[in-house]
């Protein structure tokens, strides 16, 4: 069964919808229909709502398509079915561990992953060694270590209510850090060498 990883915000129409598209599109990138599922889900959703429209038109900007997003409650069902749970917010990871306790150990805010995953020996990846499952174990275990990253930066704004280049700022910065999530995970891209299949 795939791994899934359930992306975390407030109201899930304007961070969420937009960090769900393109982690889904780097990791259907890297691995086409063997990608973990993504989703998404929101601690105070406008449930039933579309994204926002300046989340739409920021993430068509970057290549992804978000126009069918419907927005919908975290529940502790949404939490439970989830490998990686991966919060906008600080409050956004402590919120899924208030729902359900033992998901603390699999929730983060996207940048605390990313920090604590280029702190790890890089993963060899899920076709060559241990997969997701086990590198959200290994940045947990340096988490509880003490490992505090940074905890100026751990918040993606919410851009709800602000123009339309506060959503695109937005995009851009969750498309540079969804990319380091999925080489932090799962090792870099390897190299394609001249001649062999590929």
């Amino acid at each position: 069964m795939a791994s899934k990883i359930l992306v975390v915000c407030t109201g899930n129409v304007c961070r969420s919808p937009v960090a769900e598209g393109l982690l889904r599109r780097a990791l259907n990138e890297r691995f086409g229909d063997d990608a973990p599922d993504v989703a998404s889900a929101g601690t105070a959703a406008w449930e039933g709502s579309g994204a926002m429209p300046e989340s739409v038109r920021a993430a068509a900007e970057r290549g992804v398509d978000i126009a069918d997003h419907v927005a919908r409650l975290l529940t502790q069902a949404l939490v439970a079915q989830a490998d990686l749970l991966v919060g906008m917010a600080v409050e956004h990871r402590d919120a899924v561990g208030d729902l359900v306790p033992e998901a603390a150990a699999r929730s983060f805010t996207l940048k605390e992953l990313v920090r604590l995953l280029e702190a790890l020996p890089p993963g060899a990846g899920p076709a060559r060694g241990p997969g997701l499952e086990a590198r959200v174990g290994e940045a947990d275990a340096l988490r509880r270590r003490g490992s505090e990253g940074n905890p100026w930066d751990e918040d993606v704004v919410d851009p709800l209510g602000m123009p339309l280049d506060t959503y695109r700022a937005i995009a851009w910065e969750l498309d540079g850090w969804t990319d380091r999530l999925v080489e932090g995970l799962f090792g870099p891209v390897p190299a394609v060498v001249p001649g062999e299949d590929v």
